[in-house]
Order: structure tokens, then C-alpha cells, then sequence
């Protein structure tokens, strides 16, 4: 059975990922992000390869007060909505937002206060609809604060304890509530890091889960699933060995 969804941050890498996958299943699409060529050259390209409805909105996650109509007018391109899945965010450089107060809060803004924005609004019109699904990218860094990017793991947590009180207040109303925690993926956003290439997962791993969890989960997913064990392992360090530690 076939549904639509609402992609907000649709130009990022995982998010282009999952377009593909749902498209594929036949599912009608509303893309939004901040560069609207380029989600319409998305939405185009979706629509051309798998023959679904697509559609494409202007959003920026910082202009709050815009949210609420953005959302709207998302609803208003099919009539209704099955799911909405939150992808946008930004990863400013630790040692910026360390220095430059203005830096961190962009980051927290872009991470934080726009993703409460936006699916406060969803998730009014969910409860009432009494049906479907929000999914939100969230990150392992959430997990824990380290040192090598705190002020980006701290938003990242914010979501998460969001997501999970609302779960527990739309379960009430039959709406499903997914944070999705990846590790680290092979995207735009990482491009030029120093990273461990054995756990560089590729954004259609991930975007496979995503999907498998719009369709039928409901709570905290890792993608790849080790990320579960590798966060489990992090968070019981005790803390006077975690201190040591450059993480």
C-alpha cells in the first residue's frame, strides 16, 4: 500500500537516499528544503525515474516563524500526509563553536530549535488525523558528550529526549514517533573528515532502514544496527576513564 510523505531537508545526502527508496515502493513525495532548485531538480528526477507524484516547497529550518504555513501548505500538496521525516541539519566545526558563540548557535538552532519547531507543528496535525508516522534523524552523538563534537551532540541529544516524550504522547493517538541515530555516513556532511573507513556506512544502507522503520517501527533505531553496541560501550565508561580518553 502506497502512502505520502513529506521530507523536510531533502537536498542532504541521506535524505536523497531515502527519496529514491520510497519512490521506488510508489509513494507520492513532498520535498522541502532551503535550496528550492535543487529540490525541484530532486523532485523531477523522482517523479521521471519511478513515475510517482512529487512535489517541492521552500524551507528554512532557522525562519521559525515559517514553519507552521511551510508544514501547511506540505499537507495541502496531496490533501493529507502519512509520514513526515525530518532530515535537515548542519555540523559546524567543534573547534568554531568553541571559539565563536555565534557558531554554536547557529548549530543549535539548525539542529535543535528548528527540528521542536517544526514537529510541534506535525505533530498537532498527526494527533488529530490519528494516524501516522514522524521519523527524525537524530545521531549517535547524542548518545554521549564528547569532546570532539559536543555542541553538535548536544542538540542531537536535545532531539532525542524531544522525540521520546512526544512518542509517549501520540501513542495515545495512534501516530508513530522514530529517532533515527546514525553513525557515521558517507555524505556531503563528512566529506574531508579523518574518519574510520570500516565504520563509513553508505547512505543507501542507511536509507534502507529509515524506510523499514517509517513503515513499522516505533522508538530509537541505529543504522548500521552496530552503532547500538558501539554507544552501549561508550555510555558505561566509567566517567574518570572516559575523561582520559580522546573521543
Amino acid at each position: 500500500m502506497t502512502a505520502t510523505y513529506a521530507i523536510f531537508g531533502a537536498t542532504s545526502g541521506i535524505a536523497r537516499a531515502v527519496i529514491a527508496e520510497l519512490a521506488k515502493q510508489g509513494n507520492a513525495l513532498v520535498l522541502a528544503g532551503r535550496n528550492l532548485p535543487e529540490v525541484e531538480r530532486i523532485a523531477a528526477d523522482a517523479h521521471l525515474r519511478y513515475g510517482v507524484p512529487t512535489y517541492s516547497l521552500a524551507f528554512d529550518a532557522r525562519d521559525l516563524a515559517s514553519h507552521g504555513a511551510v508544514f501547511a501548505a506540505a499537507v495541502a500538496c496531496t490533501g493529507h500526509l502519512d509520514g513526515l521525516l525530518v532530515a535537515f541539519g548542519t555540523l559546524t566545526d567543534q573547534k568554531q563553536a568553541e571559539q565563536n558563540v555565534a557558531a554554536a548557535e547557529a548549530m543549535i538552532v539548525s539542529n535543535y530549535v528548528g527540528v521542536v519547531s517544526l514537529v510541534t507543528h506535525a505533530a498537532n496535525y498527526f494527533e488529530r488525523e490519528r494516524h501516522g508516522v514522524i521519523g527524525v534523524i537524530s545521531s549517535v552523538a547524542g548518545d554521549r558528550g564528547r569532546q570532539s563534537n559536543y555542541v553538535y551532540g548536544s542538540a542531537k541529544a536535545g532531539v532525542t529526549a524531544f522525540c521520546q516524550g512526544l512518542r509517549q504522547r501520540l501513542s495515545k493517538s495512534g501516530v508513530r514517533v522514530v529517532t533515527i541515530k546514525p553513525g557515521i555516513v558517507d555524505t556531503p556532511m563528512t566529506y574531508g573528515m579523518n574518519l574510520p573507513r570500516l565504520l563509513l556506512a553508505r547512505p543507501e544502507r542507511v536509507a534502507r532502514d529509515i524506510v523499514r522503520a517509517l513503515h513499522r517501527a516505533d522508538g530509537d533505531i541505529y543504522t548500521p544496527f552496530f552503532w547500538r553496541f558501539i554507544m552501549l560501550g561508550i555510555r558505561m565508561l566509567p566517567e574518570p576513564i572516559f575523561k582520559r580518553l580522546s573521543l
